[in-house]
């Protein structure tokens, strides 16, 4: 069962993030080689290329490589930020996406009153990001979310169904930590942070590699309810 934490601040929790940035700055291209087929990621980016109007701005919260969502939304005229913990992705980010703009920072970086403000977007995309958080952080993570957007603002994310939490799992010859939600509860902490669920797909995934098993990605497209 989830537990949105809705006493819960980012002062009252102890982040950690020990070895999350350092196990995808050793991984690097080898990411994009693993998982080829990204098309539930592909189809969502479609759908804010449809929705938004010509020049917005959107925000790739966890950008990875860039490939394929921040150069998709590039390509289609948008204004384009990346955000990665990891500096070798933002630098590998840099280099695919030249017409788009990456910082290497921490999601709790860009919470209200944090310690950076990059404006307020018409969109943002969390590609398997928000996964890489504790549960206890993650509604405050979707919080953040929505004060980034502006009113109306739209929001996709995609995420493992998995009923695990800040779980350490082998990763591409390194170990990361996941958390994850069963769908319906998915859903509940979606809305309990204040979005409207427009449009849901799943895919049964088989990653190209032996030490990642098969998974169920979710792909949900949200709007911010005002």
């Amino acid at each position: 069962m989830i537990n949105s934490n809705h006493g819960t601040d980012y002062e009252s929790l102890l982040l950690d993030r020990k070895g999350q940035a350092e196990a995808f700055d050793a991984i690097g291209d080898r990411y994009d080689e693993a998982f080829p087929h990204k098309e539930g990621q592909v189809t969502a980016g479609e759908w804010l290329v449809t929705s938004l109007a010509e020049g917005a701005r959107v925000l790739d919260l966890g950008c990875g490589t860039g490939v394929p969502t921040a150069r998709q939304l590039a390509d289609a005229g948008f204004e384009v930020v990346g955000v990665d913990l990891s500096g070798g992705m933002v630098e590998l980010a840099s280099g695919y996406v030249p017409d788009a703009t990456f910082h290497q920072l921490d999601l709790a970086d860009l919470r209200p009153g944090g310690s950076r403000d990059l404006g307020r977007f018409d969109a943002v995309a969390a590609f398997f990001s928000l996964l890489m958080l504790p549960r206890a952080e993650i509604p405050l993570a979707l919080r953040t979310v929505r004060h980034l957007l502006v009113p109306g603002g739209l929001f996709v994310l995609s995420m493992v169904e998995a009923d695990v939490d800040d779980f350490a799992i082998p990763f591409l010859g390194n170990t990361i930590r996941v958390s994850g939600y069963l769908k319906e509860d998915l859903h509940k902490v979606i809305e309990e942070a204040g979005f409207e669920i427009v449009k849901e797909t799943s895919y049964t995934y088989a990653p190209a590699v032996t030490d990642v098993p098969p998974e169920e990605q979710v792909f949900l497209c949200c709007r911010r309810c005002d």
